[in-house]
């Protein structure tokens, strides 16, 4: 099989524009810098009595999002976050200080510039105008870089699926659609989980620390990572409830270059590969034309 020029630039020309035709990665990663979403939820761990009910709350509308399944059999007594448990609530016990001792809820932080999003090569990740960080599975083709890419951990596959899907709190979207609250805050029986406008919920926070020395004097997922909608005020030190010390720098703005640079890596290396081709099958043309003559 031999190649002239005109096939070679024909077949690159139509590798180059599909390599062009592909999700605006900055449009997916950033669209919300002008409008980030209002939506936000502010737990306070000092409130929290591990009672889990926002937990079974999470659990039974994931069941009802995959009446298909019966996912009840799984983790039920999870000790972490995993595909069929988007909700936990964890403990941290102090052997020597039991007012030391805190419950916290752990949850996908939806935030404000995703890093998730912002490494998603197909945009099977968006950030929602209400503030929630939504999944495709209709687009997604399991690379797993959300996975990798986010500071909290939170994205979690299907393991046990023989066609698995990235699995995480979508923030209760369609209830926040409906007028509702998410699941888990609207069961909350003592004021820990506090659903509504972050901008409020930032005010609420601060005024709780400003009034009450027995709050740490930090808001987490104020500036963390850029902002997150999920905020967090406690009484123990965050480092011992299992939140990383994390700059305000906003991840999306760092993996968005490098995420920026692969079409135009691709462009190069297809063109190269293609060059080499051509010549190779060229010089193989001339030298079994020299043979037969």
């Amino acid at each position: 099989m031999t190649i002239n020029r005109r096939d070679f630039l024909k077949k690159t020309g139509l590798g180059l524009g599909g390599l062009l035709v592909q999700p605006d990665i900055r449009k997916l990663s950033l669209s919300s810098e002008g409008s980030i979403g209002n939506a936000g939820m502010l737990f306070d761990a000092s409130k929290c009595v591990g009672c889990t009910e926002c937990q079974v709350a999470c659990k039974l509308r994931l069941n009802s999002l995959n009446p298909e399944e019966d996912i009840s059999e799984y983790d039920l007594n999870p000790r972490d976050l995993s595909a069929y448990t988007w909700s936990l609530i964890k403990l941290y016990k102090d052997e020597t200080d039991d007012s030391r001792s805190s419950f916290v809820k752990v949850q996908c932080m939806h935030c404000l510039h995703p890093a998730c999003v912002s490494v998603c090569p197909v945009g099977a990740l968006t950030k929602s105008e209400s503030g929630s960080v939504l999944y495709d599975d209709k687009k997604c083709f399991g690379c797993r870089y959300c996975m990798a890419a986010c500071p909290f951990d939170i994205p979690k596959y299907q393991w046990d699926k023989v066609f698995p899907l990235i699995q995480k709190c979508d923030f209760c979207a369609d209830r926040q659609e409906a007028g509702l609250q998410p699941a888990c805050s609207s069961v909350c029986p003592t004021g820990a989980l506090l659903f509504g406008k972050r901008e409020e919920l930032l005010e609420i926070a601060r005024e709780r620390i400003k009034n009450d020395s027995r709050y740490v004097d930090h808001i987490y997922g104020e500036h963390e990572v850029g902002g997150t909608a999920q905020l967090y005020i406690s009484h123990v030190p965050f480092e011992l409830l299992g939140f990383q010390a994390l700059s305000a720098v906003s991840l999306a703005g760092l993996t968005w270059p490098w995420m920026a640079a692969v079409p135009g890596i691709a462009v190069v290396v297809t063109s190269l590969m293609s060059g080499i081709y051509w010549f190779t099958k060229k010089r193989i043309q001339v030298q079994e034309e020299k043979k037969e003559e």
